[in-house]
């Protein structure tokens, strides 16, 4: 058996332009990190006395005779191209709901990836485990995703991701572990309590893709600013409010982006003392990010009573084996 630990992650600012129909004929640049919540997989070669030939459990326990009964979109799309003919049983736990914005299907792909190639005894490095789990989602499960998000369940790390035509460069920031904790500490993510489906949205956002260069531009920019601020400040307050400019830029991609519910509980965040923030990822639900000083965490725990608040710190590792027998 083989067990599988992939960090989830949170892009900051520069989400949009890492999808391939902009940075292939501009740049794009993410910001962001990977953070200490997770996903994790276990894979076992199943004995042959079994009357199925493979069992996958995720919300849903099944067992299958071979690869397109598979229902798990992610896990058959893995398997085919893998080119997988033996026996095989795979277990799904996260940390967090799926749909939640966080890169968490991303992270599921790269976890089943390397824990089966583990499995077969294959070594796989970071830069083709992220390819192979970008080819899956973008060519064959034709899912309208970015690019970052098996990168960082990759690579792990607080960085910048660069995007150029068909390559990616990542741009470790090398904060202190002290300076990344004095932003953590100011960081909250908050569930909305609505569950999207991201693929609708970004589909959206690529049909006016002529219209929301502009913005995208807007975006690369912003994001080049940000980097720099990382690097050169000693006072982290900035990012709440170059958060929240880049809110206002997202919301202009598309009319899914936002809706009454998560405007209302960013503007009580905002009431409570929060500078800024923004949704995480692709919008219309899951966790809003919030960038409020500790001091008036009290008060935004009173005027967001229902909603859960989490508080997280970021990580250096990507997807990792923790376990083999």
């Amino acid at each position: 058996m083989i067990i599988s630990k992939t960090p989830f992650r949170i892009s900051l600012i520069g989400g949009g332009t890492d999808f391939p129909d902009y940075y292939r004929h501009n740049k794009g640049l993410v910001v962001g990190g990977t953070i200490d919540k997770y996903c994790y997989v276990s894979t076992r070669f199943l004995p042959s006395v079994f009357d199925y030939k493979h069992r996958v459990v995720w919300s849903k326990n099944e067992v299958v005779n071979n690869n397109n009964e598979i229902l798990h979109p992610t896990v058959k799309a893995v398997f085919n191209y893998l080119k997988i003919t033996k026996g095989l049983e795979g277990h799904y736990q996260g940390d967090l709901q799926k749909n939640s914005g966080l890169g968490t299907s991303s992270s599921f792909c790269v976890g089943l990836i390397n824990s089966i190639k583990n499995l077969y005894k294959e070594k796989m490095n970071k830069k083709n485990l992220a390819k192979i789990a970008n080819h899956i989602e973008q060519k064959i499960m034709r899912e309208k995703s970015g690019s970052q998000d098996p990168i960082w369940a990759s690579y792990g790390g607080f960085n910048s991701i660069n995007f150029k035509k068909n390559n990616f460069k990542i741009n470790q920031l090398n904060l202190k572990k002290n300076n990344l904790d004095n932003i953590s500490k100011n960081l909250y993510l908050i569930y909305t309590g609505i569950n999207k489906f991201s693929h609708n949205i970004e589909k959206d956002k690529l049909s006016k893709l002529d219209k929301n260069i502009r913005y995208l531009d807007n975006i690369y920019l912003l994001a080049k600013e940000f980097e720099k601020k990382l690097i050169t400040s000693k006072n982290y307050d900035f990012i709440g409010s170059m958060l929240n400019d880049y809110w206002k830029i997202k919301k202009s991609l598309s009319s899914k982006v936002s809706n009454n519910k998560i405007d209302e509980i960013y503007t009580e965040c905002l009431n409570a003392g929060a500078i800024g923030g923004k949704i995480i990822g692709s919008g219309g639900g899951g966790f809003l990010l919030i960038y409020c000083k500790k001091r008036n965490l009290s008060k935004l725990k009173k005027r967001l009573n229902k909603l859960s608040i989490i508080d997280f710190s970021f990580t250096q590792n990507g997807s990792e084996i923790i376990f083999k027998s």
